[in-house]
């Protein structure tokens, strides 16, 4: 048993280490634990992706990651998206996240009293510069904190070759 933790463990650092690694892996995915469980106005997670010169020529599908608890109150949360290109400020964009159905059942997949979402805001993005990219994320709900909230993330993938600004899978 003891040595299977130490697998396990040693498996999860390796992931981790890779999933912060530029996008010339494909993929791009950090998520960070929320303080607590509870989403402050003052935290705001910021993600740093790098884009080599060699992946402008793509064309990336964005999703944010959500993992909260199932008594978390809302069917929804509002984030405020700031996204800035290397050289430019920052670009802000409101976008709602949908964790649950009219029904009240929540869309992601769960584990215990445990969901998990990963949720498309932009499909097709297209990033043509190289350099340093910086995501950050604000909740926007009305309630502060948002409670039982326990980790938020950005994940990036590579959706294709860019050709007049449309994708080819």
């Amino acid at each position: 048993m003891n040595k299977l933790c130490r697998i396990v463990v040693v498996a999860g650092m390796l992931l981790s280490a890779a999933a912060c690694q530029p996008l010339k892996m494909d993929t791009y995915e950090k998520n960070l634990d929320i303080p607590g469980h509870e989403w402050s106005y003052a935290f705001k997670p910021v993600f740093e992706v790098t884009v080599q010169p060699q992946d402008t020529a793509y064309v990336y599908n964005i999703y944010v990651n959500v993992r909260h608890k199932d008594s978390y109150p809302f069917s929804n949360i509002w984030l405020q998206v700031h996204t800035q290109f290397p050289g430019e400020k920052p670009v802000t964009q409101r976008v709602e996240l949908p964790l649950a159905d009219n029904t009240g059942k929540w869309l992601g997949s769960g584990l215990d009293d445990i969901y998990e979402h990963k949720i498309p805001i932009q499909q097709k993005a297209i990033l043509n510069k190289p350099g340093t990219y910086k995501f950050t994320f604000e909740q926007n709900m009305r309630q502060n904190p948002l409670p039982d909230i326990m980790n938020v993330g950005l994940r990036i993938e590579k959706a294709g070759l860019r050709t007049n600004e449309k994708a080819i899978p």
